[in-house]
């Protein structure tokens, strides 16, 4: 099992602690760092670089979004996943629009936030189901019509390889790698590759990104298999 390592941000003492009891029960999960506040959580991905920050939103002071916007706008490596118990719009867009590669309510069972935190980790993205369906509703009425000429396409596509592009759809539809390697018949090592360089020509962070991009530009439309992540 790969090793991680974690920065927990929660303004509550005892949830921190649980949190750390469920993670570092597994296999190669260290906890490097405990922040209660934004400035902290900012202050300590600089200084020790954890792989995953788990980010609670509301805390004194600097909340976990702006927290995420400058984590993620200084060019840190370490990923965030949300994790709050307000299942709220302003605070799930708000987060993703920020940078964070996931979304998750507190009420997850323990061996479901293991698996976020890894799939985060990994590179992939994990939203609520229901964040995931009203994200959506949110971007379907910006789709491009197909009765009406649209918007001429992102240049950043032509960066694109035809396999690449293939591999992009996939990604969209929001297959994991295994199961875009069962579907263009390539190793799975081969797919991760693609999806890395994939990311860097797009300019994207991550998975979320990518579906959100996917929507804005028409590659996927609305009654397609919907993504869900988590």
């Amino acid at each position: 099992m790969t090793s991680m390592t974690l920065l927990l941000v929660d303004d509550e003492p005892l949830l921190r602690l649980g949190l750390r009891m469920v993670l570092e029960s597994n296999e190669g999960v260290r906890v490097i760092g405990e922040a209660g506040t934004g400035e902290d959580a900012l202050r300590q991905t600089m200084e020790l670089k954890p792989d995953v920050v788990l980010m609670d939103v509301r805390m004194p002071g600097m909340d976990g979004i702006e927290a995420t916007r400058r984590i993620v706008g200084s060019g840190s490596r370490s990923r965030i996943l949300i994790l709050t118990t307000f299942d709220l719009d302003e605070y799930s867009y708000g987060a993703l629009r920020a940078g964070a590669s996931g979304f998750l309510l507190k009420n997850l069972p323990p061996t479901d936030l293991i698996s976020a935190v890894r799939s985060v980790q990994s590179g992939d993205a994990v939203v609520a189901p229901s964040v995931t369906r009203r994200l959506l509703d949110a971007y379907a009425h910006r789709l491009p019509d197909p009765d009406r000429p649209g918007e001429p396409a992102d240049p950043r596509l032509a960066r694109l390889t035809s396999r690449e592009h293939e591999i992009l759809l996939h990604m969209a539809e929001g297959l994991s790698n295994a199961e875009i390697a069962d579907r263009v018949t390539l190793a799975e090592a081969t797919v991760k590759t693609h999806v890395v360089r994939i990311l860097a020509k797009l300019e994207l962070r991550d998975r979320v990104q990518v579906v959100i991009y996917a929507y804005e530009i028409g590659l996927i439309q609305p009654n397609k298999r919907p993504p869900i992540f988590g």
